[in-house]
């Protein structure tokens, strides 16, 4: 096998690695602020993806103008979810809560089939569809803007977390819940805007990867595993970490289905998932 092949794998792995880093992130920001795992992430996915179909495809909306809608709409479901099901509960075990965002994560999943049926649709790719030589393997251009879509999402929550006061009061939050508590910060004010953020993760996510793999009703669920695996990869509640096991996941898939079988593609996802967990719970950038 000649490096031009090695290499399409690697900037496959890199692409999808990207999106299941945003996932990822997502599943950090709402561990860190609650300390739950959040497995209605994958949602936000699923419907920052086919929200910007319905307006760029069905409402001829201008493509950027359907994408910014779409990462809105997404956030404002996810303060939602935590207005409406979290927030309530508040006070209640972690087991219950993580519970309650499997129940949502069924209810979006079954709203998004109604609303949408259960065809796969595309969304237009941003920048059109003529590809890009690299070094002997290929780019389609929506990689680049996947790519650079992810390092300004990291770029931006990182600036988030070292310039602003809601930064640094959710980073006070996910150290020391009571001594935040003690200084004024309302934590229940973080767990929302850790929500919101989370879901236009996982909405900029779904636009970005809608153009190469289409988006459906269904692919929440799958988005959810990958994510989780990326950040128990990484280490949940470390950012970098979501990152760098976002991308092992990615070129990993990518190097065994080029490699081994296709058919193994999800099963590997999972078959890390539980090695990391009985091998090396806290990750690669964990605490002990």
């Amino acid at each position: 096998m000649n490096t031009d092949v090695l290499l399409q794998f690697a900037v496959s792995g890199v692409t999808v690695g990207s999106i299941y880093a945003l996932v990822a992130l997502g599943f950090t920001l709402i561990f860190n602020a609650t300390g739950i795992i959040n497995f209605a992430q994958g949602q936000f996915v699923m419907l920052g993806g086919l929200i910007a179909t319905t307006f760029a495809n069905t409402l001829a909306w201008p493509l950027p103008l359907a994408v910014l809608a779409a990462i809105v709409l997404t956030t404002a479901v996810g303060a939602a979810v935590e207005a409406l099901t979290i927030r309530p509960m508040r006070g209640r075990s972690v087991f219950t809560l993580i519970m309650i965002t499997l129940g949502v994560s069924i209810i979006l999943e079954t709203a998004a089939l109604l609303i949408w049926g259960t065809d796969p649709i595309f969304l237009s790719s941003f920048s059109g569809e003529a590809p890009i030589p690299f070094f002997g393997a290929t780019l389609q251009p929506q990689m680049i803007w996947v790519l650079g879509g992810t390092v300004a999402a990291m770029a931006a929550l990182w600036a988030f977390y070292r310039y602003t006061i809601f930064g640094q009061a959710m980073l006070a939050c996910s150290i020391n819940v009571d001594a935040a508590a003690s200084v004024g910060i309302n934590r229940g004010r973080m767990v929302m805007v850790a929500f919101a953020l989370a879901a236009a993760l996982g909405g900029l996510g779904g636009v970005l990867i809608a153009p190469i793999t289409s988006t459906s009703y269904g692919i929440g669920l799958i988005m959810a595993l990958k994510g989780f695996a990326a950040a128990i990869i990484g280490g949940m509640g470390s950012s970098l970490g979501a990152v760098i096991g976002g991308l092992a996941l990615g070129l990993a898939e990518a190097f065994g289905t080029g490699l081994i079988s296709s058919g193994y593609k999800d099963a590997l996802a999972l078959g890390l998932l539980i090695v990391f967990l009985v091998l090396r719970p806290q990750g690669l950038l964990g605490g002990k």
